[in-house]
């Protein structure tokens, strides 16, 4: 997936007039699981491309500062929409890596619940320059979010590209690394299948 993500970014820097907005999601880092650190994160890398966006989240940041310390996530998610839906600026791509690392175990609506209806959000505002980029594990309740939204799936796991991606990668880790090059060749191949085969793609 990883490997997936980055070729997506490369080709969308190369088309040069085009905004990018990325996010990982991280269970590790509390600002990289929840719907505000993925906000927070697209509002700032948007505004680098473009002086009108960066004025409409200054102007948000000096009103909103008269009234509260910190703007509401409501609050954040309102500014996206008012630089996503302004008039002629140039394409707008949004990339969500490794969605399904959000929790879904805590929390009403859960901090995964939360990101997946703000994408349903942005979705139906019905931007034709806007374009979303998902990467997640196929859980059920992701699935179930995003597939009445059309989006067009891509099951990576299945691909041959990526299968031999992961056999080339568990090969060069077996056969560079000092301790398992002095392993007997028969030892190496059955590491090689193993891992490969339980991989599932990831």
């Amino acid at each position: 997936m990883e490997s997936a993500s980055s070729t997506i970014i490369d080709d969308l820097q190369k088309q040069g007039l085009a905004s990018l907005g990325f996010f990982y999601c991280d269970f590790r880092d509390d600002d990289k699981k929840e719907l505000r650190g993925l906000v927070s994160s697209l509002l700032v890398q948007l505004c680098e491309y473009s002086d009108t966006y960066f004025a409409i989240l200054s102007d948000f940041y000096s009103s909103d500062k008269r009234r509260r310390r910190n703007p509401s996530d409501d609050g954040l998610i309102g500014c996206l929409k008012a630089i996503l839906k302004h008039p002629g600026q140039a394409p707008v791509f949004v990339i969500i890596d490794g969605l399904d690392e959000c929790p879904n175990t805590s929390g009403m609506p859960s901090a995964r619940e939360k990101v997946l209806m703000f994408v349903e959000n942005l979705v139906n505002l019905g931007l034709r320059d806007l374009h979303i980029c998902i990467t997640s594990r196929p859980e059920a309740d992701i699935t179930n979010i995003l597939n009445p939204l059309h989006f067009r799936t891509i099951i990576l796991h299945k691909e041959i590209g990526q299968q031999q991606d992961i056999i080339n990668y568990v090969k060069s880790v077996v056969n560079t690394d000092l301790a398992m090059k002095r392993w007997r060749a028969a030892d190496k191949e059955l590491v090689i299948k193993e891992l490969t085969t339980k991989a599932q793609g990831m």
